[in-house]
């Protein structure tokens, strides 16, 4: 048979083709969500219940589809080296849907992706121009709606549910890290928060969860500051930072955007000792109580240089988590890392490490989330 020629018309074949099983899976989760509650998990299936896994190649390999059946993972994260094509990516999001549902957790599971456009795609096609060449259109705004829907569209015509995307960083100088790669919008906040908004608004209507990244913003970043690849320390006045850099955050937050991804650089005016994603002054004073925020946080990678090398997966995991990170991205390609992040998490649960309450309003947070995605 042909394949269609229309892209929309593609995507809901595609997913016709590779989506039985996830249908038959949310009907499976339906039929189980009365009967299964947080109280009924384990220690490490609740623990898991905040933890994004990845996998290296194109193929889920058992251990992930274990964890996935056994109710110890969130969701997964894929990048270029897990998709060769729709066809074969809405395959294995069906796989995966699949192994959920015959699990313990009545949730969905958050398959996502970084499909900010232009540079910065793990799919082919929408959205394809980037966010810088969008802030330089005579038709700005059109031009972020359609990138947004094109994303949603996108994304969810191969089974993903979640886009780590926009970015809402305001870029400083011409050629810094932010900038080199036409990541943002513009150097003017208000140009960026009108824009992000646009796309968040059009992205959450196509049943997609945005994600507003990184707070509290990278947009000061040099060339040369990379927090995959080093510490990075911004040194913004607290009156810079809430006049420029969060200003698009705050705009998001009142469109609703679904999760805010925090990050990895350290702000000394508002923390000088911890990184904003291990920070409980970032993630709980100022982006939950000063912004209001209560969606879902979710970390930059967790193997990122930023943080001290001398800090291990189970360590930088606990300490996330304390400080108020709601989901930790496992990104490394390597399913060990998530299981050492889950047993980390699971042990200072049950030891005491990790407070009851705080703990279990995170998982309910995430959880909310995956059953609006169903």
């Amino acid at each position: 048979m042909n394949a269609p020629r229309d892209p929309a018309v593609r995507r809901r074949t595609l997913l016709a083709a590779a989506g039985a099983a996830a249908t038959a899976a949310a009907v499976g989760t339906d039929a189980r969500a009365a009967a299964v509650s947080p109280s009924a998990l384990t220690a490490r299936q609740l623990a898991g219940q905040r933890v994004i896994y990845s996998y290296p190649g194109l193929t889920p390999p058992a251990a992930l589809l274990s964890a996935i059946g056994e109710g110890r993972a969130a969701g997964v994260i894929f990048f270029g080296e897990n998709i060769a094509s729709e066809s074969q990516i809405a395959a294995v999001t069906a796989q995966l849907a699949q192994a959920a549902a015959d699990g313990p957790v009545a949730a969905p599971l958050l398959l996502m992706t970084d499909q900010e456009g232009g540079l910065i795609r793990r799919l082919p096609g929408a959205p394809s121009l980037s966010e810088k060449q969008i802030g330089q259109s005579s038709q700005a705004q059109i031009d972020a709606s359609r990138a947004g829907s094109g994303a949603g569209q996108n994304l969810s015509g191969v089974g993903m549910n979640v886009n780590l995307a926009p970015v809402l960083d305001v870029f400083y100088q011409a050629g810094n890290f932010i900038d080199r790669d036409q990541r943002s919008y513009s150097s003017d906040p208000n140009a960026v928060a009108s824009l992000g908004r646009a796309f968040i608004a059009a992205q959450q209507t196509n049943h997609v969860a945005a994600t507003a990244k990184h707070f509290p913003g990278l947009g000061a970043a040099t060339a040369g500051q990379n927090t995959d690849l080093g510490p990075v320390t911004l040194t913004q006045s607290l009156a810079t930072l809430r006049a420029v850099d969060e200003v698009p955050y705050r705009t998001a937050i009142t469109a609703g955007v679904d999760l805010v991804m925090l990050s990895w650089a350290v702000y000394p005016a508002l923390d000088a000792s911890r990184p904003a994603g291990l920070s409980a002054t970032i993630v709980q004073q100022e982006l939950r109580g000063r912004l209001g925020f209560t969606g879902v946080t979710v970390t930059d990678a967790l193997e990122a240089h930023a943080i001290s090398a001398s800090y291990s997966t189970a360590q930088r995991a606990v300490l996330a988590a304390g400080a108020g990170m709601d989901l930790l991205l496992c990104s490394a390609r390597d399913t060990a890392q998530g299981d050492s992040a889950v047993t980390a998490l699971a042990n200072a649960y049950t030891g005491g490490q990790l407070a009851a309450d705080a703990f279990n309003a995170a998982v309910q947070r995430v959880t909310s989330l995956r059953q609006t995605l169903a």
